[in-house]
């Protein structure tokens, strides 16, 4: 199964890799209505760092490990359950260049649903919804930190005087 979804952010690709890349990012982006909690990990985006996740699912708790595997900066990272709800995932963020000096935000992920083609035909509609409102405040949420923090630094700039750099 796969699931794709696109933002446009005012911000160029390398300011939203960089936000991706900052500790407490993953936190911030975790809605708060999910019942999840970092166990470890989450403060590197490096191919081989991971990150554990503490997931409630009902009365029932459980440990979502994944592994970054991809890592172009500025492009995109990409990360993998190495154990966890699905049968698989990968999930792969891009930072496209939109042509305007912003950026195109995508995140794919290949996924499968666990008990195979049971949890496919019954978990689909289910799982599409939860992804959509997932990454639907993902998104969200990095827009606004991403040109929030913009708008800070060209103020910044624009009240240092002219030839001066704010730092």
């Amino acid at each position: 199964m796969r699931f794709v979804k696109e933002s446009q952010i005012a911000a160029t690709p390398a300011e939203v890799f960089a936000f991706h890349e900052r500790p407490g990012a993953l936190a911030s982006l975790t809605p708060p209505w999910e019942k999840v909690e970092l166990a470890e990990g989450g403060d590197s985006i490096q191919p081989g760092s991971r990150v554990v996740l503490k997931v409630r699912f009902g009365p029932f708790t459980l440990r979502w490990v994944a592994e970054h595997t991809e890592y172009e900066p500025a492009r995109l990272f990409a990360d993998r359950q190495v154990r966890g709800p699905f049968a698989s995932w990968y999930h792969r963020h891009h930072f496209l260049d939109d042509g305007a000096g912003g950026t195109l935000l995508r995140d794919e992920v290949e996924y499968e649903p666990p008990l195979g083609w049971l949890g496919r035909r019954l978990g689909r509609r289910f799982l599409e919804e939860k992804l959509r409102r997932l990454f639907a405040y993902r998104h969200e949420t990095t827009r606004r930190l991403v040109e929030s923090s913009g708008r800070s630094k060209h103020a910044a700039a624009q009240s240092s005087g002219p030839g001066i750099k704010a730092g």
